[in-house]
């Protein structure tokens, strides 16, 4: 009973040096279906007789956990757990560890895109050019206008760096603020309806919520800045779907970026398909630093457990 499971699809589509490391450990590897996230269905006829569990963001459910009997540590390669049963974990005595800050830097530099390419449409553009259609979206300069973070652990922090850099305002809110995190004059930790009222920018870095109620709402947006820009790099659940879409329509919300979904890949596609709409694939880790770092922290975690 050596066998350590590897599912995020990166890891099994591409595999990794870091990997070497178990073997070496004397562990045998085994993956998931190359390049696709696992179901339950598969989870539950590679998991039994597993002693570690390199996850990705697929769901790992009370059943999974209980079926496997011999599984002792799960470690994500990211820092969101939301996606596994932590009660049944627990209850099954299995340690859970993450790699919290590994893809920060990705994910602040995805975010940081996403809010170019919103503030002058540049996937509109693009596409209309394509099309030989000569149409033009007026935008806005990003310099002196206010970001608002929802959220601001690591990924949150180099968000803000790099917005700092290109001379905007940012306001973060957080229910415990690192007040020590101080890193300009242009930096300020605001209670949420002060950011809502002031950001022209807002980009969500928070987990999810428990029982996966959004945090977006219509009633918080009502109290944004009409033409808001919206980015989602964190998790799908934050966000009211049919409230976004529905601001998006009327000019309360004037752009959305989102990089990650309820399903991956998505089986709805109404706001990925809207025309103020920047979708990508679940990108904010995926670089060639944030793979080799969060997964060399992720292996060395389950060698520490085990």
């Amino acid at each position: 009973m050596n066998k350590v499971l590897i599912s995020p699809r990166s890891l099994t589509r591409d595999g990794h040096p870091s990997l070497d490391l178990l073997e070496e450990a004397g562990f045998e590897v085994t993956f998931a279906t190359p390049g696709k996230q696992p179901s339950e269905e598969e989870l539950l006829q590679l998991l039994p007789g597993c002693v570690g569990y390199l996850a990705g963001v697929e769901e790992v459910s009370a059943r999974v956990l209980e079926a496997a009997k011999e599984l002792k540590v799960i470690s994500r390669n990211g820092s969101g757990i939301d996606n596994i049963d932590l009660e049944a974990a627990k209850r099954c005595g299995i340690e859970i560890c993450r790699t919290e800050g590994a893809n920060a830097k990705g994910v602040a530099e995805l975010t940081i895109g996403s809010m170019f390419a919103l503030a002058r449409f540049l996937p509109f553009h693009d596409a209309r050019m394509k099309e030989e259609n000569w149409e033009r979206r007026k935008g806005i300069e990003l310099e002196g206008r206010t970001l608002g973070l929802i959220g601001c652990g690591q990924i949150g922090k180099e968000t803000a760096l790099r917005a700092l850099g290109m001379g905007m305002q940012v306001a973060a809110f957080r229910r415990n603020p690192d007040r020590s995190f101080a890193p300009s004059d242009r930096f300020t930790w605001v209670q949420l309806e002060e950011l809502l009222e002031a950001a022209d920018v807002i980009s969500l870095h928070r987990p999810a919520n428990p029982d996966g109620t959004p945090v977006v709402t219509a009633d918080m947006i009502a109290q944004m800045k009409r033409g808001v820009l919206l980015i989602n790099t964190a998790r799908a659940s934050l966000i009211d779907e049919d409230a976004v879409l529905q601001a998006l329509e009327d000019g309360r919300i004037a752009g959305v970026a989102t990089d990650v979904y309820v399903k991956e890949p998505p089986e709805e596609f109404g706001l990925v398909k809207h025309d103020r709409v920047i979708a990508t694939p679940h990108l904010g880790g995926f670089t060639v630093e944030s793979v080799d770092r969060s997964t060399t922290e992720a292996v060395k975690n389950i060698l520490h457990t085990l």
